[in-house]
């Protein structure tokens, strides 16, 4: 059975995805030039991805897992309450969510992505298929 990957995703949001494909951040450009086409360890991951009533920001099909690259509005205390609430929600659908500011991208990427790869090893020697 083929794994679904986009959650009951409407068509106003893979619209939005669409548009924010065109304006990324500095630090999501950065991260997405490391991941496209394979790059990082053979991993295959989309950008702007919609899921749900998401979109996020770059998602890896095979191992289930979201990368959010946070700006300093994250920070903000109702922000980070939507962020917390949009994270149970990918949980709940079996999606883990990793986050990184823009600064972690923009100056420690080789960390980035070292976290990156752990976090599909680790589901790779569980045998889990979130």
């Amino acid at each position: 059975m083929p794994r679904k990957t986009r959650g009951s995703t409407s068509a106003p949001i893979v619209r939005v995805a669409r548009k924010l494909r065109e304006g990324q951040t500095p630090a999501e450009t950065i991260l997405w030039n490391a991941l496209r086409g394979g790059r990082l360890a053979g991993l295959k991951f989309r950008r702007q991805h919609p899921f749900g009533p998401f979109v996020l920001d770059m998602f890896c099909v095979e191992h289930q897992l979201a990368l959010e690259v946070d700006g300093r509005v994250h920070l903000i205390p109702t922000q980070a309450q939507r962020d917390q609430a949009r994270t149970q929600f990918l949980n709940a659908r079996g999606v883990r969510v990793l986050r990184f500011s823009n600064d972690q991208v923009e100056h420690q990427l080789e960390q980035v992505l070292k976290r990156i790869i752990e976090a599909t090893r680790i589901v790779s020697r569980s045998g889990d298929d979130l």
